[in-house]
């Protein structure tokens, strides 16, 4: 008698759990595709990243910088230091605006230069409010007129 007691309260307990367990069902599908990283994109992109910043602080190659840029904005938009990339570009641009650097561009003019780096820059203020590269963007921004709208922030 004590173990059909027994079974029964454990039947009653299986019962009364089932239906609860099925409640967590969207845990299953995981984390939302778009804010996942694929490792070995980060680690490409963080190798385009230190090129670029190469190009930029020591050779002054700012037309290689830009394009190792663009690199990672178009192949991974979600990259982890992309307030940096942003900036470089950014700062690329405006300086080969002022016609420094050892690369010259025939692909532009100053004036599109100069637009492409209030772009690039003014998405680094939008998109990211505490990056280390705020103040600095912030103060060439006002240079070139101030930021531009994000719904025309991509080149």
């Amino acid at each position: 008698m004590r173990s059909l007691l027994t079974l029964v309260v454990l039947l009653v307990a299986i019962g009364i759990s089932a239906p609860v367990s099925y409640a967590q069902g969207a845990a299953k599908t995981g984390p939302d595709p778009s804010t996942v990283r694929d490792a070995d994109l980060e680690k490409d992109s963080l190798h385009n990243l230190e090129v670029a910043r190469h190009y930029f602080k020591l050779k002054k190659a700012y037309v290689a910088a830009i394009k190792r840029c663009e690199e990672i904005d178009a192949g991974n938009p979600n990259f982890a230091k992309m307030d940096e990339v942003l900036f470089i570009a950014g700062e690329s641009s405006l300086r080969l605006a002022d016609n420094r650097g050892k690369q010259k561009t025939k692909e532009k003019t100053a004036d599109q230069l100069r637009e492409d780096a209030r772009m690039y820059l003014s998405r680094l203020v939008s998109g990211y409010p505490n990056s280390a590269f705020l103040k600095q963007a912030e103060t060439d921004l006002q240079a070139l007129g101030g930021p531009i709208t994000p719904a025309s922030s991509k080149p």
